[in-house]
């Protein structure tokens, strides 16, 4: 192999290495990108709590994020067992980072869904433990026969 061959092939695993930080500089940002915002999960529109939990459990879906992060640790291993990067403890620091948001979005999430089937029957508990007006209206009724004939009792036996 010629020493200008091989000028040119450090050339070319520069611009490779160059490349390869990019994409995942470039899968980084795409999955930062596709995570919730902060004020969707925040801020609600619903009129109920089963509402703001639905839309919350729709908000916290961290989407193509992990993806992304797929994509970004792919190259970064790639790169790293290539020694392709000078200096990568940026692009490993971020990429913690991000696993990190990742797992709580998906932790809040599935703490959401728990709580949106677990409202509904608890609502459903506490509407069967509280009797509705017309139960209290008949039990009020039934308890004033019970005293109504309790009374009549006694007299009819005085009356003899």
């Amino acid at each position: 192999m010629s020493q200008a061959t091989f000028g040119d092939d450090e050339e070319l695993f520069g611009e490779a290495a160059n490349e390869m930080r990019e994409d995942v500089e470039a899968s980084l940002e795409e999955a930062w990108a596709a995570l919730p915002a902060a004020d969707d999960v925040w801020e609600t529109d619903a009129d109920n709590v089963l509402g703001v939990l639905n839309g919350l459990n729709s908000a916290l879906d961290p989407g193509d994020a992990e993806d992304h992060l797929r994509d970004a640790k792919k190259w970064f291993t790639m790169g790293q067992r290539a020694d392709a990067f000078d200096d990568a403890d940026d692009l490993e620091a971020e990429i913690a980072d991000l696993e990190e948001a990742i797992a709580d979005v998906a932790e809040a999430g599935e703490q959401v869904g728990d709580l949106t089937s677990t409202i509904p029957a608890l609502r459903g508990t506490l509407e069967e433990a509280v009797p509705d007006e017309d139960e209290v209206e008949a039990a009020d009724v039934d308890e004033e026969a019970e005293a109504d004939d309790g009374d009549e009792e006694p007299e009819e036996a005085e009356a003899e």
